[in-house]
């Protein structure tokens, strides 16, 4: 899949190594988009990726004199929905990293690898554009700085030269007393979903009239766009329903969606208006914050266990490299995974084939193990990250041939049909359970979100979890 695959010490080291080739060579944090791209031969021309996860601070979320909040370029969607700075200060996209993928992809996942992907369907692109958030990238030759809404040229282009890293995202930090602010999306399913519209609103109020708006709109035109005419007549007004009802005509208007496999041109245009009116409605009646969950499921340890410290030099692998690990308790060393995903190091060469293969692009979970600490998708994890690393596999969960509770009652409640999706089922509602030891049923579903049951057995899957969770683990 690539030829060299560096781990980098430090943002200087990364840059360097970035400068000397950037036309063969990229940045990889996340890489939930990136790792499925290389599988599906959209980058051709990669031979080198630069991992810059092992480099220290870069997943901070501050807030700094001038009251901006500071995002690193490793903060994931999971870290940011459960931020309390961005809670109460970017509201909307702890709403929009909320409705990401699901908490395997939200684990790893993150806010500057979604802005940088640049397609208009992503969910914190809004947000972040509502907000006048500014990103700073950086190369060898210095920084600077572009306000968001300026950096994008069109479907997945943008004003990024080839050398730069993104360093920074700034958002201007909203005062909850006098701002009001959400963002609102409609997929075809609840979870793991692709945006047919979504949109973002910042409203500034004083004495209950507006005097400052911004309405963004995403997945209705080439890249993220402003309702001009909408924010234009809210201003000075209040949000009374004849007020919402004509600034949602004229969202709708702004955009010039298309039609494709997802909907029509005509579907996402009513979509507009909908959303719009609703999520102005909520700002009106103090309801935008009631469908965010006070203990967001993130299926990640807590405290997060750490990853380790960085390298004293920059790790290089290549076809000969050793991965030096740690799975299910037991070091070891394996060879000849260096240019494979994590999934593919654990099947192939080390025939833990309790991680199952199912569809290699993060949709059904049955590669989910449980890494630092964290679900994620096998699938899309690169196998030299498993370097210095702790995993544990659904062949690590039990004792010899002594099942944990959870896994006795998939069992005793007939939670196991075909037993494609068990592994990766069983997983995730262990790191559940010790998550939230009496999780609600709305969580268990959100837990088990990221998960496909080719059986429709969900009914039985729920109902063994609900069960172990009544008894002492």
């Amino acid at each position: 899949m690539w030829k060299q695959y560096y781990t980098a010490n430090s943002i200087e080291n990364a840059l360097q190594i970035l400068s000397k080739d950037p036309s063969s060579t990229t940045i990889i944090a996340g890489g939930t988009d990136l790792i499925l791209e290389i599988k599906n031969g959209k980058h051709p021309h990669l031979t080198s990726l630069i991992d810059i996860t092992r480099i220290p601070n870069l997943d901070q979320i501050s807030i700094d004199d001038q009251n901006n909040l500071h995002i690193g370029p490793l903060v994931t969607h999971n870290q940011a929905l459960s931020s309390p700075l961005i809670q109460k200060h970017a509201f909307p996209l702890a709403q929009a990293s909320w409705q990401v993928g699901a908490p395997q992809i939200r684990n790893c996942g993150t806010i500057a690898g979604n802005l940088l992907t640049a397609s208009p369907a992503n969910d914190t692109i809004p947000p972040l554009i509502a907000l006048n958030a500014s990103i700073v990238l950086s190369s060898i030759s210095g920084t600077r700085t572009i306000p968001l809404k300026e950096f994008y040229l069109g479907v997945r282009r943008t004003y990024r030269h080839p050398d730069e890293i993104l360093t920074d995202i700034i958002i201007p930090a909203l005062d909850p007393q006098i701002h009001k602010s959400g963002f609102l999306k409609f997929g075809l399913r609840n979870a793991q979903a692709i945006a047919i519209v979504n949109l973002a609103a910042v409203l500034k109020i004083k004495n209950n009239i507006i005097t400052k708006a911004s309405l963004t709109l995403g997945s209705v035109a080439p890249i993220i766009i402003s309702a001009t005419k909408a924010e234009t007549f809210l201003i000075g007004r209040s949000l009374t329903p004849q007020n919402i009802q004509h600034a949602a005509h004229l969202a709708q208007q702004a955009a010039f969606p298309i039609s494709d496999i997802r909907a029509s041109a005509l579907y996402r245009k009513h979509l507009i208006a909908v959303l719009t009116e609703r999520l102005l409605t909520q700002f009106a009646n103090n309801q935008e914050r009631q469908t965010f969950p006070a203990e967001p499921v993130l299926l990640a340890a807590n405290p997060p266990q750490p990853i380790g410290p960085p390298p004293s030099h920059t790790l290089t692998h290549d076809p000969r490299t050793l991965i030096q690990t740690t799975i299910n308790q037991e070091s070891l060393i394996v060879p000849n995974a260096a240019q494979s995903t994590l999934l593919d190091l654990l099947r192939e060469q080390l025939y833990l084939t309790g991680t199952k293969e199912g569809c290699s692009e993060g949709e059904c979970g049955a590669c989910t193990v449980i890494f630092n600490g964290k679900a994620v998708m096998s699938c899309l994890v690169p196998a030299p990250r498993a370097q210095d690393a702790h995993i544990q596999t659904i062949e690590g969960l039990s004792s010899g041939d002594t099942l944990t509770p959870l896994q006795q009652a998939f069992i005793e409640n007939g939670a196991i049909q075909c037993g494609y999706c068990t592994p990766g089922m069983v997983l995730s509602a262990t790191t559940l359970l010790e998550e939230h030891p009496h999780p609600t049923q709305t969580q268990i579903k959100h837990a088990i979100s990221g998960h496909l049951c080719r059986c429709t057995g969900y009914y039985k899957i729920i109902e063994a979890i609900e069960n172990v969770e009544k008894q002492p683990l």
